[in-house]
């Protein structure tokens, strides 16, 4: 098992609460960007840098993880792809992307962009709040215990 960090745009302190839990539980984690990131103290954490490009981290997950493997990503297609896949992938915000809820997702997110390009939204996503933070913390928590017990995550 793995964990992997999309990790372009995933908050810090997210990271932080993935390396503790990697520590704490022996679980190796890589975080996929598409610029250099900051060096990691333990041989737990690997760090790849790809090309750059929209979907090149994407496509690495994607490509190099498996079904056992855990994918922290804010990007919904690329979540799409881990659970088309069998695999299992958790937002930042702490929402599990399961088959049920992938898809409808992808519509929302595609919805709000057509009302964005034409106008009539502004903006994204809500900053990023304590309540995030716990809610994600919760979720890796159980999802990790669920895992290494060898159950698939609800």
């Amino acid at each position: 098992m793995k964990i992997w960090i999309d990790a372009d745009a995933c908050p810090r302190v997210i990271k932080e609460i993935v390396f503790r839990a990697s520590e704490r539980l022996q679980i190796p984690v890589c975080l996929v960007a598409n610029k250099k990131l900051t060096k990691h103290e333990t041989y737990l954490v690997e760090a790849i840098v790809v090309a750059d490009g929209s979907d090149v981290a994407d496509d690495y997950i994607a490509d190099h993880s498996a079904p056992d493997d855990l994918v922290i990503t804010a990007d919904i297609p690329l979540a799409a792809r881990i659970v088309a896949n069998g695999g299992v992938a958790l937002d930042p915000r702490g929402e599990q992307y399961d088959e049920e809820n992938v898809g409808e997702r992808l519509s929302i997110r595609d919805l709000m962009m057509e009302l964005r390009s034409g106008g009539l939204v502004q903006g994204g996503p809500a900053q990023f709040s304590m309540t995030d933070r716990q809610r994600f913390a919760s979720s890796l928590d159980r999802l990790l215990t669920r895992m290494l017990k060898g159950r698939r995550p609800a």
